[in-house]
């Protein structure tokens, strides 16, 4: 076993490795940091996708000893003081949550992406999150909310306008007249959990 100090979502992190031991595996299995999802263990879905000195790393092929005193963000560590960030908000007001098990990596690989392009066009999102894999969205939704994240609020007001002059049903309030507790009727709701 090795000691290794790094620092994970903004706090020091000193754990015994061993010298096999992946970073998503410390992660996880030491700091107890389960957002950070292993799904092929081969670095072909992404699910294991976080932030090494704010570059995405698939952690699931990579030695955790490489990291020494490294800075590491996870998806635990993108909200601040309980508030999601606004990337994490666009994915639960899109929907582009399903099962949730990609989401993670989805988030990690676009905030990193969105700060070096903030703003992007739809085939480079696209080309950005190609080495992420969800099985259940289809990636609509997901391209919808990273897309809506990097638009200036200008832009974004913009964006609602013309979706209502379209007549497109979104996320805009449902009226206000009707009985109170019929208002969510014929409208999209976000996942319960997906906070």
């Amino acid at each position: 076993m090795e000691h290794l100090r790094l620092t994970v979502n903004g706090k020091q992190q000193e754990v015994l490795v061993a010298p096999h031991e992946t970073l998503a595996s410390v992660l996880r299995n030491r700091l107890g940091l389960t957002g950070t999802k292993i799904g092929c263990q081969q670095g072909a879905c992404g699910a294991c996708t976080v932030l090494v000195n704010e570059r995405p790393v698939l952690s699931c092929l990579t030695p955790a000893l490489r990291y020494r005193e490294a800075s590491i963000l996870t998806i635990e560590g993108a909200a601040q003081n309980g508030v999601l960030h606004p990337l994490q908000e666009k994915f639960v007001e899109k929907g582009a949550i399903q099962c949730g098990f990609c989401t993670p990596g989805m988030v990690m690989t676009a905030l990193a992406f969105l700060k070096e392009n903030p703003h992007p066009t739809i085939e480079e999102i696209k080309e950005a999150i190609s080495g992420n894999i969800c099985r259940c969205t289809g990636y609509k939704k997901i391209i919808e909310a990273i897309a809506e994240a990097a638009l200036a609020p200008d832009q974004l007001a913009e964006a609602v306008a013309a979706d209502a002059r379209s007549g497109q049903p979104g996320d805009e309030p449902p009226p206000a007249d009707g009985p109170g507790q019929f208002r969510v009727v014929g409208h999209s709701r976000p996942y319960i959990d997906a906070r």
